[in-house]
């Protein structure tokens, strides 16, 4: 069992709470971009008033993760939460958005700092979702 299986089970198991990353977590529900096959992605989120940021940045790896790509190819999705199933759209943020949902990751965790060394200089993609 993988990784990522293993926190799904233990999300799911718990009311959404792990033991890794406590009540931080949702669940993405994508579809595969090329393969059209149904994922799902354990993400850490932030709550941003009704919406939901998560971060796309694979622990740092130089590469944003399968499931950003997905996102941008089909962005209305759903998304287990804590509470249930939400279905949301994904959007892009940039400029003052962009900044002020990173000092809110960062403050979240520090290992996001961390990341940006080992990220060769990629910008990590930060979307918005906001229920549909």
């Amino acid at each position: 069992m993988s990784f990522n299986d293993r926190i799904i089970d233990e999300f799911r198991s718990n009311g959404g709470v792990t033991a890794m990353f406590g009540s931080g977590l949702v669940l993405l529900h994508t579809v595969g971009a090329k393969s059209g096959e149904a994922r799902v992605h354990p993400v850490l989120a932030l709550r941003d008033g009704t919406d939901w940021l998560v971060i796309a940045s694979a622990a740092g790896s130089p590469k944003s993760p399968a499931w950003y790509f997905n996102m941008v190819a089909r962005p209305a999705i759903s998304m287990e939460t804590p509470s249930g199933m939400v279905d949301v759209l994904a959007t892009e943020l940039d400029g003052d958005e962009w900044d002020a949902a990173w000092r809110g990751f960062t403050a979240q965790s520090a290992a996001f700092e961390q990341y940006v060394e080992r990220a060769e200089g990629r910008r990590f993609p930060i979307l918005r979702l906001s229920p549909r």
